[in-house]
């Protein structure tokens, strides 16, 4: 089976920066794994991309950053004891992030899944055995089905880590998506996720960069389709009654102590929503 085929290219790039942001002078999170899980072939995806979007590896390390923190916070202070990473791509915090009594469960089409599962085979050391892989085919199969048949309680809180997806979906499936994790996770749970503004999915009126930023990952053959400069209104029919956003400058000002315009971070944002409001303080 060629399984490099139809897996995600986009996922291999983000691996390739998530290797390259572990290697800062002073990073914000240590990747072990990435570099290998990436190959040659992540690392080519990701160059050409520099060129059309410098800002992009910092943007990536800034997002692994935040969701990681989360990861710790919703074990922490809500007690969560799944963490399911919907859209997992080569996604390693099981491994990174192992707590006692906490499951991970990674949910993602069959390819990308049979991909990460032979790039992982090749690694002495990982700890393949800390997630529980959980394939699903979005288009026909419903995530939360496919969870609870590999031992998700619906009952019990999650935190869903919705990472480097959203963009790439249409807006009713955006939704349906929404819709059944508002509705079918135990309202204790929390969900995050990125989304870029409505000028990046449409196409219109973008400067150069950012329209050849749209067109290399369109040639990928992961378009990006959805935007939004305001998430509530969604979120709220989707059946979510708590909702936070927050930008990359916000992030980056934060973590990195400045703000720079030239970042080109105004198009990217991250959200946390969840079916009522959390008994932790949240960012």
């Amino acid at each position: 089976m060629d399984t490099t085929s139809s897996a995600s290219k986009t996922a291999l790039m983000v691996c390739a920066y998530r290797a390259r942001a572990s290697r800062w002078e002073k990073p914000l999170f240590v990747d072990p794994y990435a570099e290998a899980l990436a190959g040659a072939d992540g690392h080519e995806i990701a160059k050409l991309l520099d060129t059309r979007f410098p800002p992009m590896e910092l943007w990536l390390a800034l997002r692994v950053a935040y969701i990681d923190r989360l990861v710790g916070l919703a074990v922490d202070q809500l007690s969560v004891r799944q963490i399911v990473i919907l859209g997992a791509g080569y996604d390693t915090r099981a491994a990174r992030l192992p707590r006692a009594g906490v499951t991970f469960f990674e949910v993602d089409h069959p390819a990308t899944q049979a991909s990460k599962r032979e790039r992982l085979a090749t690694l002495s050391g990982y700890p393949v055995d800390n997630a529980r892989y959980v394939t699903c085919n979005f288009e026909r199969e419903d995530p939360i089905d496919r969870l609870v048949a590999s031992g998700f309680s619906t009952t019990e809180p999650a935190l869903v880590v919705w990472e480097g997806v959203v963009p790439y979906l249409t807006e009713g499936a955006v939704r349906a998506t929404a819709s059944r994790l508002a509705t079918g996770l135990d309202p204790r749970s929390l969900v995050a996720f990125d989304f870029v503004g409505k000028k990046l999915a449409s196409g219109q009126g973008l400067n150069e960069k950012d329209q050849a930023t749209r067109s290399y990952v369109g040639e990928l053959g992961e378009p990006i389709r959805y935007g939004s400069d305001d998430m509530l209104p969604l979120l709220y029919e989707c059946g979510f009654r708590w909702v936070r956003t927050l930008d990359f400058n916000e992030l980056a000002l934060e973590m990195l102590g400045d703000y720079q315009r030239d970042r080109m971070f105004r198009f990217q944002h991250l959200a946390l929503a969840a079916p009522r409001t959390p008994v932790a303080g949240w960012p």
